[in-house]
């Protein structure tokens, strides 16, 4: 009998088992001591004269969440598969973190080659590129690094867009590995143009001479704005100098001009959606006042207010350098673009017809935006075209703008041209037919003044003089009873409990018994007595009597009031008045003699109301030392 426990055939599948996990480790090890070109797509092949037409693929991309893998974390992710075609037109869309991308290029020639990659969008914030020979197994090495961040000097290929360099021995094959990092949230466009220097540099060239050509017709234009404000006064014009300015600026920073000429050191990403917050808000500022949208759209204008409060928003997210609402918000932004084309169709509707060039300017810019963002989503292929028509379509939007604005203003001129003609052609009317529209009119502008002046010396709720207007008329009567000597008195009237019948009745029945209350006293007194409300239920009437007349004057004031009956929505209301009186002893003005009165009105309030007390110094005097 075999005594070997491992000779069984339990033992021997045991065996058998642990060999092949050892096969498999070993072929694990040659596929990763491999290069990894033997798993790859074919080579691109290259030759000396690339014109930028030939792309980097995108067959091998793998997404880093996180943004923080390096260059053995990218070589582990291809090992183990994660590196995937890319499933858009040429886009990531708006996606967190960095991408990676594998290709390799093959050089055709007998010649080294030097080319230049380079990354063909604008809105990337870093790149870094590996490459390594395939023929003699070396390892990858860095051969280029850039971020928006570095100083533009850093760069090794001088020009506006990411490119490095890259050294292609004759018939030499190399493999890449190119990180594309868009910090907490962004676009990536994962394939570059493959130039040789001189066609990028001629490419270069003419890239800048048309974009110095829209920038300076964006200059011009602001300058011709400028002059057109200052020789007519006109804010629109103004504003629209400071938006035409503001696209220098945004499409400067943006397409990388700006770091490249102006701020070549301490650049920053925030600087693109800071001058995009302004272009935007300088937008929503000229369209409001062009369209006129606060007096003849009021409810549509309450959105293009949300619009600035974004646009506010944006500004101070950029200046905070938050990436992540930044890029909210500008969305946020795009997506209500198209209202201000709605907007000025309905003002169109309206007759503002110079509304219609406008809504055809904005459809311009907003029509190149939704290709730019339908080609950061993945939708459209990124290409010349569709990179370039944003500013290109920004720039003939102001152009047609500058149209609408100059419409504007020949109607606003042919109005004037009207009015002119209209006022000539009066001037020509006959003289009788002249005197008699001037005679017509002055009739007209006095019963106005008239009335004007009636309703400034009445109270409009009872009619008869008010505050001021007593006191005119009373120190007018005061001065000729003093000339002339004979007597005056003057009563100080106050409808008792007032406050109450507000209370418990509402003040519109506080009102009827105001009116009632003057109407009473007005019918019983002749024109040549002083009438007025000199505040709340206090009435004053001056009276050219002597004491015994006024004393008779005011007993039938008191009953006549006292027999007031209003009607309510239960029992009739009546009320009655207090009244003091004085009597005109050479005092200096109205003021005194009307301090008297009211202090007779309030011995009357304090007796017990509904009755009439004169003025007596010596009662004042005694009441006055009884309270010390």
């Amino acid at each position: 009998m075999n005594k070997n426990p491992s000779s069984g055939p339990r033992y021997r599948g045991i065996r058998d088992i642990f060999r092949g996990q050892i096969l498999i480790k070993y072929l694990a090890a040659v596929i990763f001591l491999l290069p990894l070109s033997v798993l790859a797509q074919l080579p691109i092949e290259v030759g000396a004269h690339e014109d930028g037409r030939k792309l980097t693929g995108l067959a091998e991309i793998w997404h880093d969440v996180d943004g923080t893998s390096d260059l053995g974390a990218a070589r582990e992710a291809y090992l183990r598969g994660k590196f995937q075609p890319l499933d858009s037109a040429g886009s990531t869309g708006l996606q967190p973190g960095a991408f990676w991308s594998r290709f390799a290029l093959k050089n055709t020639t007998d010649s080294p080659l030097t080319l230049h990659i380079e990354y063909v969008d604008h809105q990337l914030i870093g790149l870094e590129a590996f490459a390594r020979r395939l023929a003699d197994g070396a390892d990858f090495r860095r051969i280029g690094g850039m971020s928006l961040s570095d100083p533009f000097s850093a760069r090794e290929v001088s020009h506006n867009r990411f490119v490095f360099e890259l050294m292609l021995p004759p018939g030499a094959t190399n493999e890449l590995l190119v990180k594309f990092s868009s910090d907490e949230l962004g676009v990536v466009f994962p394939s570059m143009r493959i130039w040789d220097p001189k066609s990028l540099q001629a490419a270069s060239k003419l890239e800048a001479g048309v974009m110095a050509f829209l920038f300076g017709g964006y200059f011009l234009m602001s300058i011709f704005a400028l002059i057109g404000g200052i020789t007519s006064r006109g804010s629109i014009f103004y504003i629209y100098s400071i938006y035409s300015a503001s696209k220098i600026a945004v499409w400067c920073t943006i397409l990388g001009y700006t770091h490249q000429y102006l701020i070549t050191e301490h650049f920053h990403w925030s600087y693109m959606s800071f001058a995009g917050a302004v272009t935007i808000l300088c937008g929503l500022v000229f369209s409001r006042r062009f369209l006129q949208t606060r007096s003849y759209t009021p409810r549509l204008d309450y959105l293009l207010r949300f619009m600035l409060a974004n646009a506010v928003f944006l500004l101070v997210c950029a200046l905070l350098k938050l990436t992540a609402l930044s890029v909210i918000s500008i969305t946020i932004a795009l997506l209500l673009y198209p209202l201000i084309v709605i907007v000025a169709f309905v003002r169109w509707r309206q007759g503002y017809k110079e509304a219609v060039v406008f809504a055809l300017a904005w459809g311009l810019l907003v029509f190149g935006l939704v290709v730019q963002a339908m080609r950061d989503l993945g939708y459209v292929e990124h290409n010349f075209i569709n990179y370039y028509w944003p500013p290109v379509a920004s720039f003939f939007e102001m152009l047609t703008i500058m149209a609408a604005i100059g419409l504007m203003v020949r109607r606003l001129r042919s109005l004037k041209e009207q009015a002119e003609k209209k006022y000539t052609e009066q001037l020509e009317v006959s003289k009788a037919q002249l005197e008699q529209q001037v005679q017509l009119r002055t009739r007209e502008l006095k019963d106005a003044k008239e009335r004007a002046e009636q309703e400034a010396r009445t109270d409009p709720l009872t009619g008869i003089f008010n505050r001021r207007s007593f006191f005119a008329e009373g120190e007018h009567l005061l001065k000729l009873a003093q000339r002339k000597h004979f007597p005056l008195s003057l009563l100080m009237l106050d409808i008792d409990h007032f406050k109450s019948i507000n209370d418990e009745h509402g003040h519109a029945t506080g009102d009827l018994a105001l009116r009632a209350f003057s109407r009473a006293i007005a019918t019983h007194i002749r024109d040549i007595d002083v009438f007025g409300r000199i505040g709340g239920e206090e009435f004053a009437l001056l009276l050219s009597e002597k004491r015994q007349g006024a004393l008779d004057t005011a007993q039938r004031l008191r009953r006549e009031i006292a027999s007031i009956e209003l009607d309510t929505a239960g029992e009739p209301l009546r009320f009655t008045a207090s009244i003091g009186i004085a009597h005109f002893q050479q005092q200096a003005d109205i003021d005194e003699l009307l301090h008297m009165a009211d202090c007779a009105l309030y011995q009357a309030k304090r007796q017990g109301r509904d009755r009439i007390v004169e003025f007596s110094e010596a009662e004042q005097v005694a009441e006055a030392e009884a309270s010390e």
